[in-house]
């Protein structure tokens, strides 16, 4: 099984950043999967600054949907907007800040929906080019 038999996994989803006051200002984003990293899903989000994009573990968003996931710089949970609809929180730290943002669960479940029909859960090692990773591990 590789990669190029799977395909990626794009949508364009309308979030909302909240900030220190409780405020929720617009922030576009993409989600977007890529079989050649099976594990991993990346978030782009659209500032007036530039893009900020932020990979992390495709599991994580997956059980973030349901159920609070995540430890670390990343924490996926499930919530409900101030007009009581559904809605996926995520929140990044890292030494430059924090982003706390919330995105419609019926958006973030069918970009998960979409990236497990492309490779089904626990068929992500198949994928894995051990060599790739063993060259580019050597080489730094």
């Amino acid at each position: 099984m590789t990669a190029a038999a799977h395909g990626t996994v794009h949508a364009d989803i309308a979030m909302h950043s909240v900030d220190a006051l409780g405020t929720l200002h617009r922030l576009d984003a993409g989600f977007d999967y890529d079989p050649a990293d099976p594990f991993a899903i990346t978030v782009t989000f659209r500032t007036a600054y530039g893009d900020v994009a932020w990979t992390f573990a495709r599991d994580l968003l997956l059980e973030g949907i349901d159920t609070p996931a995540g430890d670390g710089d990343v924490h996926v949970w499930p919530s409900d907007d101030e007009d009581g609809r559904p809605v996926v929180v995520i929140e990044l730290e890292s030494d430059d800040g924090q982003l706390l943002a919330q995105a419609p669960r019926w958006a973030v479940r069918r970009f998960a929906a979409r990236t497990l029909r492309s490779v089904p859960a626990g068929t992500e090692s198949a994928l894995l080019d051990l060599d790739a990773v063993l060259d580019a591990l050597l080489a730094s």
